[in-house]
């Protein structure tokens, strides 16, 4: 049997940015508004972003996971562009999907993505609340969480919560027991250099980790090619990040780029191989890894 094959992509920051009202340019998202106009419009690209998920769809995987930052600023005129840009990516039995922080960019619209995108985030069994969120697909349980909460200006840090942290807690207690390999899906990463960029609460579920555990976390946000490695029960979990979906390579971030997580199971367990998929300066997208995580 072929293995299961899981595509990863993340942060598409969908451009072009819709024109603001005036009134929607108060507080942060001024700030990120000039940002876009001085800098971001520059190399967040919709050429780049269609080229790459081109070549994503061509690789015929069996379920794609969007890590989260679909948008921008969260303006309201940004939310039906997204949606009709997943659609185009794949139906929601085969796209899952996560909020970023730039998809709850302020308190105003913090409630839109789960309104625009819920067939995109629900999981297989009615829940309380959306995350976590798990579904279950070929021999992979995909595990959804939220760490998309409004912040102060110049700040981009995620937060899960307590309730989500709970309910998460008992989630992966079930799962421990089960014949699946467990997917993590979350959007900052687990560890950062950056304390404007953190996920606050992050010793809490690294310690659910340890004691639970989880074969693979895909994570965005960084908008760099990332693997880091935390203990678990039977050994030390990867982390997988990668850069942003629409990027052009400029300073110090490299240019968009997805995963392939080809997965099975033979006697001695699971195994899971990583290709990465990256683009060229010449928009064209081409193999530049490939490895052996689990």
């Amino acid at each position: 049997m072929a293995p299961f094959t899981l595509a990863h992509l993340s942060d598409p920051h969908l451009p072009p940015l819709p024109r603001p009202r005036l009134i929607e340019l108060a507080g942060k998202r001024a700030l990120g508004y000039v940002n876009w106009a001085r800098n971001r419009h520059k190399y967040q690209r919709r050429e780049v972003l269609d080229a790459l998920v081109t070549d994503m769809t061509a690789q015929s995987p069996d379920h794609i996971a969007v890590t989260g930052d679909l948008v921008n600023l969260a303006l309201e005129a940004e939310f039906a562009p997204a949606l009709a840009w997943l659609e185009g990516v794949g139906p929601p039995d085969l796209v899952t999907a996560i909020p970023g922080n730039h998809d709850a960019y302020v308190g105003a619209t913090r409630q839109r993505f789960g309104e625009t995108f819920l067939n995109y985030i629900a999981g297989d069994e009615p829940a309380a609340s959306f995350f976590p969120a798990v579904r279950r697909r070929g021999p992979a349980a995909l595990i959804s969480l939220s760490t998309a909460v409004p912040t102060a200006p110049l700040m981009a840090t995620g937060t899960l919560g307590r309730d989500q942290l709970a309910a998460l807690a008992e989630v992966l207690a079930r799962l421990a027991s089960e014949d699946v390999f467990r997917v993590l899906l979350v959007h900052h990463p687990l560890r950062s250099k950056s304390r404007h960029k953190r996920l606050t609460d992050s010793d809490a579920l690294l310690a659910l980790i340890r004691q639970h555990g989880v074969e693979l976390i895909l994570h965005g946000h960084d908008h760099v090619h990332s693997t880091m490695w935390f203990e678990g029960p039977n050994g030390n979990v990867p982390a997988v990040g990668v850069p942003s979906a629409s990027a052009l390579a400029h300073g110090r971030y490299p240019a968009a780029a997805y995963n392939l997580f080809a997965i099975e199971k033979d006697n001695a367990g699971w195994r899971c191989e990583q290709t990465v998929r990256s683009m060229d300066h010449g928009l064209q997208v081409r193999q530049i890894k490939h490895v052996r995580l689990v």
